[in-house]
């Protein structure tokens, strides 16, 4: 069986994507996203799904750092939907609760019934991790906000569902491969990630980008990171729509590399029917 690794628990929500995009495969929870990568890269599994956004929480820390030296690459892309529960102990009521545990971005988007119901929120490593947490103390006072199907994985009791503050809520995810898959070009649309340094010029970035908007590129993502701590090295994670054998791309790719020290393609992969939503 080919084999998928994720960071957290089981019954994150990044297992719940593994499993919605992967059915067949077995998914491998690793402890922390470095041992995710590491995985990939040993040959321990065959992918990873890593997520790089969230619509109300912005980008993932640590994910840009990792992937312009992991030697991975990136080979899809997956959209999911995020939905919490407030969960407990069996037979514990809402009225009982007074903590609540979870990871520090699920506290942040579910505000409403931690101030309605009055809770003290605790931070927690993953909100698989905290309904584990919650299951073990056995103590009805302690809830925990985590996807559904970690009540099921952990023996809980749903007492709220979809307590998210937004409906909107949405996390994208990565697969990552040791091999680079590159999507034909004209098979749907395409999604070309990319890294580059900007050299240490007046107005490098502008003229860097200028390509991408007389060739007619839409550029859907630019990000910037301090590289080894080094307030004047700064670097850039772009996204573009179009693959880079299209004349247009071509073109903007080539322009931007005039500017740049290096440019360094993360993926060329097939856009989540998602984005046209």
């Amino acid at each position: 069986m080919k084999r998928i690794a994720y960071q957290g628990e089981p019954g994150a929500n990044s297992h719940i994507v593994c499993q919605q995009a992967y059915p067949d495969w077995d998914a491998v929870a690793c402890a922390s996203f470095e041992d995710a990568f590491a995985a990939v890269t040993a040959g321990d599994c065959d992918l990873a799904m890593i997520p790089i956004d969230n619509s109300i929480a912005g980008r993932v820390a640590d994910i840009h750092h990792f992937l312009p030296t992991s030697g991975l690459h990136i080979i899809g892309e997956k959209f999911l939907r995020i939905q919490f529960a407030l969960m407990a102990v069996p037979g514990a009521k809402v009225d009982q609760l007074r903590t609540v545990h979870s990871h520090v971005h699920a506290l942040g988007q579910c505000r409403g019934v931690i101030r309605e119901l009055g809770l003290r929120p605790v931070v927690s490593g993953d909100t698989a991790g905290a309904a584990r947490e919650v299951a073990e103390l056995g103590d009805p006072t302690q809830a925990a906000i985590a996807p559904p199907l970690a009540a099921e994985v952990y023996g809980l009791e749903v007492l709220r569902d979809e307590i998210e503050d937004e409906e909107h809520n949405t996390t994208r995810f990565i697969v990552l491969s040791r091999d680079f898959e590159q999507a034909p070009p004209d098979n749907g649309p395409v999604v070309t990630s990319f890294v580059f340094n900007v050299r240490n010029i007046p107005a490098a970035l502008y003229k860097a980008l200028g390509g991408f908007a007389t060739n007619g590129v839409n550029m859907t993502k630019l990000e910037s990171y301090m590289v080894d701590g080094l307030f004047a090295a700064t670097q850039f994670l772009a996204e573009v729509d179009g693959h880079p054998e299209h004349p247009p791309v071509k073109r903007a790719l080539e322009e931007l590399a005039f500017f740049t020290t290096d440019v360094t393609i993360l993926g060329v992969y097939p856009a989540d029917p998602f984005r046209a939503e």
